[in-house]
């Protein structure tokens, strides 16, 4: 196939390509993705993440999502990582259209203070911040870190009341909250974050979980929802289920978002072999007990396999292996569930990003007039990747 490139602007920057799917991925904050593999060529250091975030919205991605954790449970806890939001204040400052989807857990930031810190980056970046709100589940990092480790549904109480007042100080004056969890006098918060909208005055809240009480905290309080990755179908019945749930709180509709893990290769072969290179399993790896206290830690709504520990949250379920043909028609099918976000994956990231752009989104999802179309999966042979 004929590789495209992207109409890149005076300043270097490509313009926001016109689809209706958003192509977003995970910022390498712990140097890398594959818990059997020791060096992905992608270390988490800044001068890498600032090199990837800005040579990516030259090659047509929207979106970058900046986990937050203090250890590193890819690599194992004593390997480096970085810090989410000192990275994000960071990027904003030299990045121009790329949203930065921060990670942020209520247990380890005080809502008021976290607030203040947000609205400061979203000046900085032109409107360009979002939280992914995440309730803590590894109980080893908190006790290092001299933070309480809340149990399950603890953390969606505590979710729900920390949401109540971020929103508050970004929305009033004056704003006070006696609750459970935190005690607010007359806070004062100047100046405010960027509105996205009338019914939207804040940066955009994603957040993901699947037990009902995180199901029912997301229908109600945030903006976007957010999956681990699934087949379409699947993702399909989730949208239906988290759209009829939003509908009862008279709110805009909710965005969806699933998480993959992406091998795009001239011919299937070839990617079936890198798939079996990534998830030659060894348990012995620095990750896999970290792996096991997530696995303790949350309500998830299907067994995970031993081949999950591979990639994290559950990337190869996405079923993005194969052609770029194959994984064309894979998105489609995405796009077709209700999907407004990808969030991918990649190993080595650059260059593998680059791949992904030349061969998947600028021929079949770029801007192009005569852009491909991607083929239905009844014409598209699909891998044994994600099945249900």
């Amino acid at each position: 196939m004929t590789n495209r490139t992207l109409n890149i602007s005076a300043n270097g920057i490509a313009p926001p390509a016109r689809k209706r799917i958003r192509f977003g991925y995970w910022m390498p904050v712990f140097g890398g993705w594959l818990r059997n593999v020791e060096d992905e060529n992608m270390p988490a250091t800044w001068d890498y993440v600032k090199r990837l975030a800005q040579r990516s919205e030259q090659i047509g991605f929207d979106l970058s999502l900046i986990a937050e954790l203090n250890l590193n449970d890819i690599k194992g806890a004593h390997a480096p990582s970085l810090d989410a939001w000192s990275t994000a204040a960071a990027l904003a400052a030299v990045t121009e259209r790329l949203e930065l989807m921060v990670a942020v857990r209520p247990t380890f930031h005080l809502p008021a203070l976290l607030a203040k810190q947000a609205a400061n980056i979203d000046l900085i970046s032109g409107g360009r911040l979002s939280l992914n709100v995440v309730s803590s589940w590894w109980a080893e990092e908190a006790s290092q870190f001299g933070v309480q480790f809340d149990q399950h549904d603890d953390r969606y109480a505590r979710t729900n009341e920390w949401l109540h007042v971020v929103k508050g100080v970004w929305t009033a004056d004056d704003f006070s909250h006696d609750g459970r969890y935190y005690n607010i006098r007359r806070n004062v918060l100047h100046p405010k974050p960027l509105a996205r909208s009338r019914e939207q005055r804040w940066p955009t809240l994603y957040a993901g979980g699947e037990s009902p009480a995180a199901k029912e905290l997301i229908a109600r309080e945030c903006d976007a929802y957010v999956m681990h990755g699934d087949a379409p179908e699947t993702i399909r019945s989730k949208v239906t289920d988290l759209s009829a749930r939003r509908a009862k709180h008279d709110r805009p509709p909710l965005k969806f978002g699933v998480a993959g893990y992406v091998i795009v290769r001239d011919t299937e072969a070839e990617a079936q072999r890198e798939l079996a290179r990534i998830t030659d399993v060894k348990q012995s790896a620095a990750g896999f007990a970290n792996y096991q206290e997530w696995i303790a830690g949350t309500q998830l709504e299907k067994r995970v396999s031993i081949s999950d520990y591979s990639v994290s949250n559950r990337g190869l379920h996405s079923g993005l292996v194969g052609t770029p043909e194959q994984v064309a028609a894979r998105i489609a099918e995405f796009e077709d569930a209700g999907v407004d976000l990808l969030l991918l994956q990649f190993s080595p990231q650059l260059e593998e990003m680059e791949r992904f752009s030349a061969q998947v989104i600028q021929p079949f999802f770029g801007e192009q007039p005569s852009r491909k179309q991607p083929q239905s999966a009844a014409t598209v042979e699909g891998v044994a990747v994600g099945a249900d």
